[in-house]
């Protein structure tokens, strides 16, 4: 079952958790006078009646109620109305999108880290006791379990200064700003440019990285393109800013 399928009959509300969350929102129903403990109610009672649960599903919705409360509970707190009020609907609907993205972000890394620590399952070691031979019995008694060449040889490689670090397979790092300003220069006193021309012989990360900051740069109003066919070549304009 998911959250929009949470069929609600409150005092002030009835229909789909969704369109609940909808209204509360757009202030179209009172925050403080929505009974949380009843919806979480209703929600225990639709399980019980379904007879499964889904773990997705479910933390979904104790993150949407998480949020109610805490927006209640500020609302709630002395001297946190102003606070409240400044916060719209559309802002406030931004933020609980931002908490279930980031909730989602880190149940996916606990779900990595989780796949990681069973795949190295077999390789984990543990410190082991000592042998029954060495144990409640005095040094002088006790045998050598090992060469002592052999512990000396070990404890000289530990002074062998260990070759230095082959670090070519690692591609450099490519920002942002830096693709924004090549292309600010390349466009500085001409009207435009060609984009194969201008950056075709940079690797591949640079050229989408480059792309990406063209789109910036589009979203901002500061350049145009233009492209007369399929896989053509691209003509980057520069506008000119009012």
């Amino acid at each position: 079952m998911t959250v929009a399928e949470l069929d609600l009959d409150l005092d002030i509300f009835a229909g789909p958790f969704d369109l609940l969350m909808a209204v509360v929102l757009r202030e179209e129903v009172n925050l403080l006078d929505l009974q949380l403990g009843e919806v979480v109610v209703a929600y225990i009672e639709h399980l019980e009646a379904e007879g499964e649960l889904e773990l997705e599903a479910a933390t979904e919705f104790l993150v949407l109620i998480a949020a109610l409360l805490e927006l209640k509970s500020r609302l709630l707190l002395p001297g946190a109305e102003e606070e409240i009020d400044e916060l719209g609907p559309e802002e406030a609907v931004e933020e609980l999108l931002a908490r279930l993205l980031e909730y989602r972000r880190f149940r996916a890394a606990a779900a990595m880290l989780s796949g990681r620590f069973d795949a190295a399952r077999g390789y984990l070691y543990r410190t082991a006791p000592l042998p029954p031979s060495l144990r409640r019995v005095a040094v002088d008694a006790a045998t050598a379990a090992y060469d002592p060449d052999r512990l000396g040889t070990a404890l000289g490689d530990l002074l062998v200064v260990p070759p230095p670090v082959d670090i070519s397979h690692i591609r450099p790092t490519v920002s942002l700003e830096r693709r924004l300003r090549a292309l600010r220069d390349a466009l500085s006193g001409r009207a435009s440019i060609d984009f194969d021309e201008q950056f075709g012989g940079e690797d591949r990360l640079t050229q989408a990285v480059t792309l990406f900051a063209l789109l910036e740069l589009y979203r901002k109003g500061e350049v145009t393109w233009k492209q007369s066919e399929p896989l053509g070549p691209i003509e980057i304009r520069r506008q000119e800013t009012v």
